[in-house]
C-alpha cells in the first residue's frame, strides 16, 4: 500500500516595521488576512517590528498575537528607525522568504501573491517598483528623482529608482543582509550590493489611509546623504576637484597680479575685490571640510561597534521553530 506524503509547505515571514502605526494596524492585518488566507501552499507569519511607538501600537500588536498564532512582534526599546527595525526582521524571520512591507498600506498586500509567483520561478530578490509616486510635492518629487539620477553616475551598484523596501527576499538574501552589521545603514543600497537573482514587478501604490508620514523633508535629505556617503566616495573626489580648481584659479589670478604689478605698477587693490575672494575660498574650505566630516563621522559611529537596535520585548509562537 502506497504512501502519499504530503508535501512540506513553505515559510514566508511578513516583516512589518510599525512607529506609531494604532490607526493603521488593524486595517492592514484585515487586509493582508483577505490575501494569505487563499494562499494555502505557504504557512505565514506576520512579524510586525515596534520601533519605539509611544500611541497604542504595542497593545494592539499583543492583541493581535493573542487572537493568531502567525502574529509575531518585536519592541525595540527606543525608536532605532526604520532601518534598524528592518534589521531586526531580518535577524528574527524564521521564513524560508521575507517579504518587507510597511504597516500604513500603501504597499497592497495582493501583490504577495506576485511576488510569491516569481520567486517560485527562481527568483531571489522581487522588488515592486511603483508605477506612480502618488500625492508628493512637486518639490519632493523632483529632488527624489535628482538624487536617485546622482547616485546612480556616482556609485557602482545600481540603486533602482522608484523602488523602496517593499520586496520579496529569499533566505539566501536575508542571511547576507543579517551579515552586514554596519550602523550607518542604507538598506536600498544594500540589497543591491549583495546581488543574487532580481525580478521586477510593478504596482501601483495606495495613498496613505489612516495616520500621517513620518518621514519629514529633513529626514529624507538626511537619508540622502546617508545614501551618498554610504555608496559613493565621489563626494570626496568632487572636494578634490573643488581644491584643485580653486588653487588652479589663484594660481592663474597670481600671475595676472604679477604680470599687472610689472607692466602698469602696484595700485593699492579694491578692498571689495579681497572680500570676495577670500569668502568664495573660506566656502570652498568649508565644504570640503564637510564632505570629509561626514565621512570622519561615519567612521567614528562604527568604531564604536554599538549593537544596531536593543530589543525590550519579542513575542512569538512556537510554530515552524
Amino acid at each position: 500500500m502506497e504512501q502519499q506524503t504530503e508535501r512540506k509547505k513553505k515559510s514566508v515571514t511578513l516583516i512589518v516595521p510599525a512607529f506609531n502605526e494604532e490607526e493603521s494596524l488593524r486595517p492592514f492585518y484585515e487586509q493582508t488576512l483577505m490575501t494569505i488566507d487563499q494562499l494555502e501552499d505557504y504557512d505565514f507569519e506576520l512579524l510586525f517590528i515596534n520601533d519605539g511607538s509611544t500611541d497604542a501600537t504595542q497593545e494592539i500588536l499583543k492583541e493581535l498575537a493573542a487572537k493568531d498564532k502567525r502574529v509575531a512582534y518585536i519592541a525595540l526599546s527606543r525608536n532605532f528607525g526604520k532601518e534598524a527595525a528592518m534589521l531586526a526582521g531580518f535577524d528574527h524571520a524564521r521564513g524560508d522568504c521575507a517579504i518587507v512591507m510597511d504597516a500604513d498600506l500603501q504597499h497592497p498586500p495582493h501583490v504577495i501573491t506576485e511576488m510569491l509567483e516569481q520567486w517560485e520561478l527562481g527568483y531571489n530578490d522581487v522588488y515592486a517598483r511603483r508605477r506612480t509616486r502618488g500625492r508628493e510635492s512637486w518639490l519632493r518629487r523632483r529632488l527624489t528623482m535628482l538624487f536617485y539620477r546622482i547616485l546612480a553616475r556616482s556609485s557602482r551598484y545600481d540603486v533602482l529608482q522608484n523602488v523602496g523596501d517593499f520586496r520579496l527576499l529569499d533566505r539566501k538574501c536575508i542571511n547576507a543582509l543579517r551579515e552586514l552589521r554596519e550602523t550607518e545603514r542604507y538598506t536600498k543600497g544594500l540589497y543591491s550590493w549583495i546581488g543574487f537573482r532580481k525580478k521586477e514587478i510593478l504596482f501601483n501604490q495606495e495613498e496613505r489611509r489612516y495616520g500621517k508620514s513620518h518621514w519629514s523633508l529633513l529626514q529624507l535629505s538626511g537619508l540622502a546623504i546617508e545614501g551618498f556617503v554610504s555608496f559613493s566616495t565621489a563626494p570626496l573626489r568632487l572636494a578634490t576637484v573643488m581644491g584643485m580648481l580653486t588653487g588652479l584659479g589663484a594660481f592663474v589670478y597670481l600671475i595676472y597680479t604679477f604680470v599687472k604689478a610689472i607692466a602698469y605698477g602696484d595700485p593699492v587693490a579694491g578692498y571689495p575685490t579681497i572680500i570676495c575672494v577670500m569668502l568664495f575660498l573660506g566656502s570652498v574650505q568649508l565644504i570640503c571640510i564637510g564632505i570629509i566630516g561626514e565621512y570622519l563621522g561615519r567612521v567614528f559611529n562604527e568604531t564604536k561597534n554599538r549593537p544596531n537596535y536593543l530589543v525590550e520585548e519579542y513575542f512569538k509562537n512556537n510554530i515552524g521553530s
